[in-house]
């Protein structure tokens, strides 16, 4: 009877190493141990991996030893150097140099872009109405950041910084107009600013498809088909769009922006992949 178990048991842990993914997943600690903005994605993580717990195991999220800026996440993702999974902007390069599960995680919202400006320019942007006006303005954006890229594409004038927080800074001391911020950023980013020179820009509104996916490295098939998988049956049973819309972040975006009543600019995306799932509509928000 000793054979049979042994043959179980080989069977066992034959299985268990071809679906179990990896007991802890690692994820980029933020350069700032309180940026808000890691709740979100990583509570998202931990609903994906509970969905798939029965078929991949129990896996326990950890940020990493230290922090990291996106270009080093990237860099450490790419060389499989200390994090596991890693959430950015989509583009083209990236998708080049990791593997994208093609799910929009913010449903295209950071795409949707308020103005971060100073108090006293909010007459000089309520004359604002198309993008031409807004040529006469210069842009902040970070150095590594793709939205760089997108507004300098649209022809837009962009001043860079290396760094996130340096970017408040630079605005409050004239060193560019205006701070384009994903309107579930925006109101959360002023009132940790503390800066009463500062304020949300109350009349536009910038659009283009950006999708923020989860990236793994290019050899991870496994852990991206389990986040895959997770997303899906999260977006299924309705508990994605459960926790998009009952998070703190968004709950109070959507209160206080009054979307309906600003005025779009669209923007062109040359760095959107020819593979992102536009025509998926139950993928993204639409506030158009």
């Amino acid at each position: 009877m000793k054979f049979p178990s042994i043959l179980i048991f080989i069977i066992t842990c034959f299985i268990g190493t071809c679906f179990a993914d990896e007991h802890t997943i690692t994820y980029a600690k933020p350069e700032k141990n309180q940026d808000y903005r890691q709740g979100y994605y990583v509570k998202l993580l931990s609903l994906l991996l509970d969905k798939t717990a029965d078929e991949y195991g129990v896996t326990q999220l950890k940020p990493s030893d230290k922090t990291m800026p996106q270009s080093r996440a990237i860099k450490q993702l790419t060389h499989k150097q200390g994090i596991d999974i890693f959430w950015t902007v989509t583009s083209s390069e990236r998708e080049e140099e990791l593997l994208p599960i093609r799910i929009p995680i913010l449903k295209g919202m950071l795409g949707y872009r308020v103005l971060m400006i100073r108090k006293e320019d909010r007459t000089k942007f309520s004359a604002i109405d198309n993008l031409e006006d807004l040529k006469a303005f210069n842009a902040g954006q970070g150095h590594d950041w793709p939205d760089t890229k997108i507004l300098r594409a649209n022809l837009l004038k962009v001043i860079t910084a290396s760094t996130y927080n340096g970017l408040f800074s630079m605005l409050h001391a004239k060193r560019f107009d205006f701070f384009p911020r994903g309107i579930n950023e925006a109101w959360q980013e002023l009132a940790r600013q503390n800066n009463s020179a500062l304020m949300i820009e109350q009349h536009l509104l910038l659009h283009y498809p950006s999708p923020i996916y989860f990236f793994v490295n290019k050899e991870k098939k496994q852990l991206a088909k389990r986040v895959e998988k997770g997303l899906m049956l999260a977006i299924e049973d309705g508990s994605f769009d459960q926790l998009f819309y009952s998070h703190p972040a968004h709950k109070r975006m959507f209160d206080i922006a009054q979307l309906d009543k600003r005025t779009i600019i669209s923007l062109n995306n040359p760095l959107l992949p020819e593979l992102t799932p536009l025509d998926s509509k139950k993928l993204w928000l639409n506030l158009q």
